[in-house]
């Protein structure tokens, strides 16, 4: 019986709707993709510019004092870095820093307001969770479809793929830590005649601040995960060395270029998560 029934032709009506989008917002979409296309190649062109030896040095000295004037963490950027530059891999890890610093300053912008817009609205929060809910559940390889369809290939669309990827968890736990903070102190911050501005920047997101970062590391993790599919659609960096070793069933290059990504991983995860512990 089900064979007799027609096909509903919903391919055809989702290209047809992204090509209309396209079309109508080709005035967002083109200066997005020349702007920050411009604005990436630079930031990786200039960070290529600087000796590998001054940069390993530079986040040594920051991660020393990050981290209480620990040798830890600035022993292990050392090690980890000159590894990777020895291994000839420096100019990826550029181009792979540059695609998740920008991602995930993209996604902290927008998504700490929208998540303040939820823990004070009830309507807001009803209807962006299923969003979020829709961002965080989808297959992160569907992302590339809207991605490569708005902007083209490089490094553009893979930061956009990462933005949709990685908002999620500063915008939840924005809402979350500011929605936790002390019915006490917001009674107290209103008793004294505090504004609404002043109750949010001097109250609760103060008292949210230790959350909120813990939702920015889950967001650049998210956005450093993004890396090899993002690769998938032309952008540069240690994903492309993967995907190209996965192409050709070449394990030597592929491990010492994901082994590269988890240097990186680990040394954003410690600097982001000290950096949660200093200002706490």
């Amino acid at each position: 019986m089900l064979d007799n029934l027609p096909q509903i032709p919903m391919a055809d009506g989702i290209d047809w709707t992204v090509d209309q989008i396209t079309e109508v917002f080709s005035w967002l979409f083109n200066p997005i993709k020349s702007g920050l296309g411009a604005v990436l190649d630079y930031s990786a062109e200039y960070l290529a510019m600087v000796p590998p030896i001054i940069f390993i040095l530079i986040v040594a000295i920051v991660a020393f004092f990050l981290s209480g004037k620990k040798f830890g963490l600035a022993a292990f950027s050392i090690i980890g870095l000159l590894f990777i530059e020895n291994q000839g891999l420096w100019d990826q890890l550029v181009s792979t820093f540059t695609l998740v610093f920008y991602a995930s300053l993209i996604s902290v912008i927008v998504g700490i307001p929208v998540g303040i817009l939820m823990s004070k609205s009830r309507i807001a929060e009803n209807i962006i969770t299923p969003v979020l809910d829709f961002m965080q559940t989808m297959p992160a390889f569907v992302y590339l479809i809207p991605a490569v369809a708005f902007f083209g290939i490089g490094m553009v669309p893979g930061v956009f793929a990462s933005f949709i990827f990685a908002t999620p968890p500063v915008v939840r736990f924005t809402n979350l830590g500011i929605r936790q903070v002390s019915t006490e102190l917001v009674e107290a911050s209103d008793a004294f005649g505090t504004t609404g501005s002043q109750k949010l920047f001097k109250v609760e997101l103060p008292m949210a601040k230790r959350t909120i970062m813990a939702g920015v590391n889950q967001t650049v993790m998210l956005s450093l995960s993004m890396v090899v599919i993002a690769s998938m659609i032309g952008a540069p960096g240690l994903g492309r060395d993967v995907l190209s070793a996965l192409q050709r069933a070449d394990a030597g290059p592929g491990f010492v270029a994901g082994f590269a990504i988890v240097i990186l991983a680990i040394i954003i995860d410690r600097f982001t998560q000290n950096l949660n512990k200093e200002k706490h």
